[in-house]
């Protein structure tokens, strides 16, 4: 029942393959609460919810060399301001895939393999020797349970995949540049300037070739970045719900 990998991504404490042997009897629990997004002020995007997500949140890249898409929750780190500190989440907000499918998650067991196996977080404090909660095993087989979180699981990595053919595409033309965000409080004084980010640059996607926006279009590509665009207006809201719920932030990158 070791872990399984060193280097851990946001949310896990540590990593643990689902098998028979070791939890033939165990079972999940649902969550009313998503404790895991407390305090966490950016959340990995796949490119398919940007039109959803962006009716939330604004959408930012990393930056860096791997500019992975983030939903900014909140404008400084361990401010979200849709999660409170106990986990309660906003109602009717959209939660990224990458927050829904904890504590499951798949992972190499071997690093000389591109097998995927399902895993989870042990210290979810969801998945464990209970006497309620869904089975995760039917015998020796997967439950309906296990089979639902796996299906999640590998509708997750292909959408990745699929991410990172948009992020290969966008770097080939390069139409990142770093972010820069000024807002001026209502209350007068200094503004706050958030920089630590990348986002589409709209003149060079206006210079863009017409050959190649075409092909964006027909693609689905070119509505994806305009979602991205359009989302940036939000920013200005996330800094509204901090100072309302006297989280003011202070003058530090947002990613």
């Amino acid at each position: 029942m070791a872990s399984v990998a060193p280097s851990l991504p946001l949310f896990y404490n540590d990593l643990m393959p689902l098998n028979t042997r070791d939890h033939a009897n165990w079972r999940a629990r649902g969550a009313d609460k998503a404790s895991w997004l407390a305090g966490v002020h950016a959340v990995p995007l796949t490119v398919e919810e940007f039109p959803q997500a962006g009716r939330h949140f604004p959408i930012i890249f990393a930056s860096g060399d791997n500019p992975v898409p983030l939903a900014l929750m909140g404008l400084n780190e361990g401010v979200n301001v849709f999660v409170d500190a106990d986990g309660t989440v906003t109602q009717g907000v959209y939660l990224p895939a990458y927050a829904r499918r904890y504590p499951f998650m798949l992972a190499k067991l071997q690093p000389d393999t591109d097998e995927l196996s399902l895993c989870f977080d042990p210290s979810c404090g969801l998945i464990g020797d209970f006497t309620d909660g869904e089975p995760l095993f039917d015998g020796d087989q997967p439950s309906d349970a296990t089979k639902a979180a796996l299906a999640f699981c590998e509708q997750f990595e292909q959408a990745g995949q699929r991410t990172q053919a948009f992020l290969d595409e966008i770097r080939k033309h390069d139409l990142l540049m770093e972010g820069e965000v000024s807002i001026q409080p209502n209350n007068g004084g200094e503004p706050f300037v958030y920089r630590g980010f990348q986002m589409i640059n709209q003149e060079k996607l206006r210079d863009m070739r017409g050959d190649v926006l075409r092909g964006w279009a027909q693609s689905g590509l070119l509505p994806l970045l305009y979602a991205h665009i359009f989302s940036l207006e939000l920013i200005s809201q996330i800094f509204g719900r901090q100072m309302e719920q006297g989280k003011a932030p202070a003058l530090q990158p947002i990613a």
